[in-house]
């Protein structure tokens, strides 16, 4: 019953995710003062967001921005300059703090350091730093694996349909240990370029293992077996090393802090296995209160591991849709 809901609420947040995506801010240095602008902001309900930059007294704009509007987004490109250096200056984000919408800000010099932060509605400006202290660099990409792996509906979903599948706390705490080392292998890898692998297939692929284990969820009720059900930690692991992937491309939009990548790796995987173990906690204690409260029947897990797979399926078409257009 509780997946049940679990994947009708992702249907639903899904289809209105775009709505509290954050905006976008990418400076990159290009010359001794001269540096190129990216911003991007969201469209949300149709209408763009009603944010502007402005800039502190040492920061010129160069020329007017030029604008493309996107599907979801509204992008805009131009250059400023800094005789004095970025160091110091500060960029406020007018109307932000009538938004729900947090602001992500990249920073790129031509040293090769690089910075990430996230700007919230109150707080609307940032002070650039020519380098963020190690407490900022942790902070910032913990929050963002919390945030990255609550608000990903998918790898919620596998790690919900796997809890399913296992129903002793012993199994489950071996089947999670597997799933976490194993997407931890491959978003470690692929950070760190030793491995790529194209995003659309990834997703695709994600979203099409959540499909096979809720079939798998259909066998096991139906008093069937398969590996899945006497191995899951086996399966487990195996998927997980394709989540990693999935998880190592929000990580590269981010941007990894060239003086600091080992600890930003770290603090965001440990980020996302804080957020994970956070969702398993909430499931098993809502679980544990349903249980008290009604019987559930074996007709909730089977219907709910087909709304499990509908979704999956759902994305894993949109997907592919996606990626042939």
């Amino acid at each position: 019953m509780l997946a049940l809901l679990i994947s009708l609420l992702a249907m639903a947040i899904d289809a209105s995710a775009h709505e509290v995506r954050p905006a976008y801010l990418q400076i990159d240095q290009i010359g001794q003062s001269r540096f190129s602008v990216l911003w991007r902001t969201p469209i949300l309900s149709g209408m763009r967001l009603p944010v502007l930059l402005q800039y502190s007294d040492g920061i010129t704009p160069v020329a007017g921005m030029t604008e493309r509007e996107l599907s979801d987004s509204v992008v805009e490109r131009g250059m400023i300059e800094a005789p004095g250096g970025l160091r110091g200056e500060r960029i406020t984000f007018v109307g932000l703090q009538a938004t729900i919408t947090d602001v992500m800000v990249r920073v790129k010099l031509q040293d090769g350091t690089v910075s990430t932060s996230f700007v919230r509605p109150s707080q609307p400006w940032i002070d650039i730093q020519a380098r963020q202290s190690p407490f900022q660099v942790a902070s910032v990409f913990i929050v963002e694996g919390i945030e990255h792996i609550l608000f990903g509906f998918d790898h919620l979903l596998f790690v919900a349909a796997l809890m399913m599948i296992v129903r002793n706390w012993r199994v489950l705490v071996k089947t999670v240990t597997a799933f976490t080392i194993a997407h931890s292998i491959t978003l470690t890898f692929a950070t760190l370029g030793w491995i790529a692998l194209p995003s659309g297939p990834v997703e695709i692929m994600i979203a099409f293992s959540i499909v096979l284990i809720g079939a798998e969820i259909v066998r096991m009720e139906r008093g069937r077996t398969s590996l899945t059900i006497e191995w899951p930690w086996l399966v487990a692991f195996a998927f997980g090393l394709l989540h990693g992937f999935g998880f190592a491309g929000a990580l590269e939009d981010l941007g990894l802090p060239q003086n600091d990548i080992p600890l930003a790796l770290f603090c965001f995987n440990l980020g996302v296995e804080i957020g994970q173990l956070m969702f398993i906690a909430t499931v098993l204690i809502v679980g544990a209160a349903l249980r008290r409260i009604v019987e559930v029947p074996r007709k909730a897990v089977v219907a709910s591991a087909y709304a499990i797979g509908i979704v999956a399926a759902f994305w894993t078409i949109e997907r592919l849709q996606s990626a042939f257009s």
